[in-house]
């Protein structure tokens, strides 16, 4: 670049996204002192008491920062991506042998007063090795092998970390799929895990039947779509899905109150499952004849889906553990516990709402002084700001994170580099997937499954994991601004 001319520091660096930054861990900061005023009646840079520890975290998490944006090559991250990969994947693994369980999750090592999470680390990595592999030339995710080896890198940390019973974990794994939409990965997949999510909750709270239906009428009618049939689908199948839906209620009509043998021994799900399995050969046979990328595409999605409705009961029974169950269970309406599995979120909505408009003030709101809500500091912290700032500064939070969110991505796509315009859709990804599970578990939408708050937790993992995240960024952010 001899013809260009340098960039000061205060013209390469996205300052509007430190002092985002800064904001959420001050807001954080002063949340979590209201959150434990209560109990630990020291003062706010008391360092026996959870603000004093924060203070100390987020002093350290900002020397951290200063040092990755301003004294290391950001071209390092690159180079050492693959092996931080593998490092932290041993640890993940290591964890559940040598950790400590915690709540019934075993994903933390203990040293003495200082805990370690490789879980949060891991995001980090993963997200560096996806841009490394995904920024390579010739890289295409339309390959199925380079699509198999990006779906190895997301799934073998995010496996372990479900074996480590830290589902919260695990599920911000999810969001790296907006990632690989932005690198010309098919928005039907990404409709296929929303089918997934309502197949399961069908399943769990209708029936098997209702779920097949939808599935197979999904299915058809998005094939129909994508192939510009939609009128033959609304002359042909939707009638027939009509009908399907009246069956169960029809069967027991005809079969009667003692119904006989045969209506007793076949029941509506074995008429729907039956006719589509017997038109598959001739559907395959079509699809090997046409070549058709659609048709393979749903009848693979169809089975797919049928694992899923039949895997339901298992994953359910034997592999969520039972105090996620209860929390589901609540969540979709299956049970009503006020004082058990749904005290937090029942007192979480109770702190929120009583805020009203503006809040009760700093360190007034009753919920978060009485210690009413459980991990308030932690998992809870959003209700604390809910209750003693009102809507106007749950407002305020959540643009924030919006705006945080928005910066980065804006900032990703004025990059010339791959590895960098990548690396900053994870980061946005991952900020997003902890900000939308948290919140809505604070409020009643999701199921209580132990994530924190970007910046606004307590706790010293997840505040340098997150500085980590977003700072590397902000480096390679400022190497790509560094010339005219």
């Amino acid at each position: 670049m001899a013809n260009s001319s340098k960039r000061s520091i205060r013209q390469t660096v996205d300052w509007k996204l430190v002092i985002c930054y800064l904001l959420l861990v001050l807001i954080g900061w002063l949340n979590i002192y209201a959150s434990s005023h209560a109990s630990e009646t020291a003062g706010i840079l008391d360092f026996a008491t959870r603000s004093g520890k924060q203070f100390v975290w987020i002093l350290s998490g900002l020397g951290l920062g200063t040092l990755i944006l301003f004294l290391f090559n950001p071209r390092l991250w690159e180079v050492i991506s693959v092996p931080t990969y593998l490092i932290v994947l041993f640890l993940l693994v290591a964890v559940i042998f040598l950790g400590t369980e915690v709540k019934g999750s075993r994903s933390w090592f203990q040293f003495g007063p200082i805990s370690f999470q490789p879980a949060e680390v891991s995001k980090i990595t993963t997200s560096l090795v996806l841009a490394a592999v995904m920024s390579r030339q010739n890289f295409k995710l339309s390959n199925f092998k380079h699509l198999l080896l990006v779906a190895a890198i997301i799934a073998v940390p995010m496996l372990t970390i479900v074996a480590e019973s830290e589902t919260g974990s695990a599920l911000v794994y999810v969001g790296f799929i907006f990632v690989l939409y932005r690198e010309g990965f098919s928005g039907w997949f990404i409709a296929c895990i929303g089918l997934i999510i309502i197949l399961f909750i069908l399943t769990l709270t209708a029936s098997p039947y209702a779920a097949a239906l939808v599935l197979t009428a999904t299915i058809s009618f998005s094939y129909c779509t994508e192939n510009k049939l939609t009128r033959r689908w609304l002359i042909r199948e939707a009638p027939l899905v009509l009908l399907m839906a009246f069956l169960p209620r029809i069967w027991r009509t005809i079969g009667g109150e003692e119904p006989t043998s045969f209506f007793a021994t076949v029941q509506p799900i074995h008429l729907l499952l039956g006719g589509t399995l017997l038109a598959m050969p001739w559907l395959m046979f079509k699809a090997y004849r046409e070549r058709k990328f659609s048709r393979w595409a749903a009848i693979i999605a169809f089975f797919a889906g049928l694992a899923m409705i039949y895997s339901t009961e298992f994953i359910f029974n034997d592999v969520l553990q039972d105090h996620q169950r209860k929390r589901i269970e609540v969540l979709l309406g299956m049970k009503e516990d006020p004082a058990g599995v749904g005290y937090n979120v029942n007192q979480s909505m109770i702190a929120i709402g009583s805020g009203g408009l503006f809040g009760k003030g700093f360190l007034q709101g009753t919920q978060t002084t009485y210690g009413f809500v459980p991990e308030q500091s932690t998992d809870f912290i959003f209700c604390t700001v809910g209750e003693e700032w009102g809507f106007l500064g749950c407002l305020v939070v959540i643009l924030l994170y919006v705006f945080l969110i928005a910066r980065i991505i804006l900032d990703a796509e004025k990059c010339r580099e791959g590895f960098s315009r990548i690396y900053g859709y994870c980061v946005a990804s991952i900020i997003f997937m902890h900000l939308f599970i948290n919140i809505g578990m604070t409020i009643g939408l999701m199921p209580v499954i132990g994530i924190p708050l970007p910046l606004l937790s307590y706790g010293g993992s997840s505040l340098w994991s997150f500085t980590v995240l977003i700072f590397i960024f902000l480096a390679l952010y400022k190497e790509e601004n560094k010339y005219f």
